[in-house]
């Protein structure tokens, strides 16, 4: 009797963790991925602010996977999914399945708005991190020769869009990177000179965290000289300006946006399925899919309810949902049946800046350096690769004796097309 094969649609955090799962158990494995490499994204942001290399959170899938038994890896793009005839489609061929976990992620939110995604930067790959770590030091460099004061200003103005995690641990990088590199690298600027500007639509930043620790963080970030502008948003953008709603324009060379994410576009190519907001895929409560109960969606795809409201996009529930593809899958090979998927949530942190963070778990709230120091911690224990977890330790090691960053490289002058 041949064994059951099982496919992976992408190497995240979901399609990794279901994959460790599998690995090793009696069926054939194959994992299908876009890059050859799993990337570990909290961290882009810090390779966008020249803190880490970009090979620093990435591990090649192929270094990973070559011990596990019974599994391949394939490189290539996923077009589509035949459900009807099980058959995940891609550059390189068909590739039949008998179980199917999709696991291939989000992209970036721009709610229809154009001009921003032409002109906006955003982080879901790494060389949208490379491009604008490549456009901030630009900016510098450009601002140094520059004679016209209001040009000068345009280009030392950087606006965030985002309250969450990412735009406040990117807004709180920025400027520390101004502040103690920036500003010496170039002595005809002066930190004083550049603006950060934070653009929030709700009324506080972190809105999933308990309102203390909100209130800290707009306090930390406030003192750290960057502006925060809540109850506002953005609705247009050119290569020099930034439109607000009610009309505001900032004249900024620099958008930077963290304000939404929607399903990766291979859901949208799956015919027959019912999607949720943001083109998420409506999962029963074992993950699958209705209908086709030997196809599992898992992580930033799944729209999976609980208490009524889907889960949120973020890395542990992909982890979990990944997990628990793998052992449904596993035990329906048994004979067995495994309870509805059920999430665990062990919290949320973001970090500001040196010493200073903010994390809630199991009732807790915990801010400052004890926030910071666990926030650190957590993250080198999830990277992969022990070479990885030392070279992104001595980088923050000597970031926090020296207040230095030693990625300062402009790789590039040319801006990449920003891709929607």
């Amino acid at each position: 009797m041949s064994k059951k094969r099982v496919v992976i649609a992408g190497m995240g955090f979901g399609g990794l963790r279901a994959a460790k799962k599998l690995a090793g158990s009696d069926v054939e494995l194959i994992m299908v991925d876009r890059n050859n490499y799993h990337l570990f994204q909290p961290l882009l942001y810090q390779v966008a602010t020249a803190g880490l290399e970009q090979e620093a959170i990435a591990y090649p899938l192929r270094g990973l996977t070559r011990r596990w038994q019974g599994a391949s890896f394939m490189l290539a793009e996923i077009s589509g999914i035949d459900l009807a005839n099980k058959c995940v489609e891609t550059d390189s061929g068909p590739v039949p399945y008998d179980y199917l976990v999709v696991a291939a992620g989000s992209r970036t939110n721009f709610f229809g708005m154009e001009s921003v995604a032409a002109h906006a930067f955003d982080l879901k790959r790494l060389d949208q991190a490379e491009d604008l770590r490549n456009h901030i030091l630009l900016m510098f460099e450009r601002a140094s020769s520059e004679s016209d004061p209001v040009r000068k200003s345009a280009l030392l103005t950087f606006v965030i869009v985002g309250g969450g995690p990412t735009g406040v641990e990117f807004a709180g990088a920025l400027r520390e990177l101004i502040v103690y590199v920036l500003s010496q690298d170039h002595p005809g600027i002066s930190a004083d000179e550049t603006r950060i500007i934070l653009v929030e639509a709700a009324d506080s930043l972190l809105t999933a965290m308990p309102g203390e620790l909100r209130e800290y963080a707009h306090q930390k970030l406030t003192s750290m000289g960057v502006e925060v502008l809540l109850d506002n948003r953005v609705v247009g953008a050119t290569a020099e300006t930034v439109e607000l709603y009610g009309g505001a324009v900032l004249a900024s060379h620099t958008l930077f946006w963290s304000a939404g994410v929607a399903a990766a576009e291979l859901a949208g190519s799956i015919v027959g399925v019912e999607r949720g907001a943001g083109g998420r895929i409506v999962v029963q409560p074992d993950l699958s899919i209705k209908g086709h109960p030997e196809v599992f969606v898992v992580g930033d795809m799944s729209s999976c309810l609980d208490s009524g409201v889907p889960l949120p996009m973020m890395a542990p529930v992909a982890s979990q949902q990944g997990e628990y593809a793998a052992r449904t899958i596993l035990a329906r090979e048994q004979g067995r049946t495994v309870p509805p998927f059920h999430y665990f949530d062990k919290g949320a942190m973001a970090t500001i800046g040196k010493s200073s963070a903010v994390a809630t778990a199991a009732g807790f709230s915990v801010r400052g350096y004890i926030a910071w120091l666990a926030w650190l911690l957590l993250h080198l224990y999830y990277l992969i690769g022990f070479r990885n977890r030392v070279v992104v330790m001595m980088n923050w090691t000597y970031a926090y004796w020296f207040q230095e960053r030693q990625v300062r490289l402009i790789t590039s002058r040319k801006r990449r097309a920003v891709s929607v």
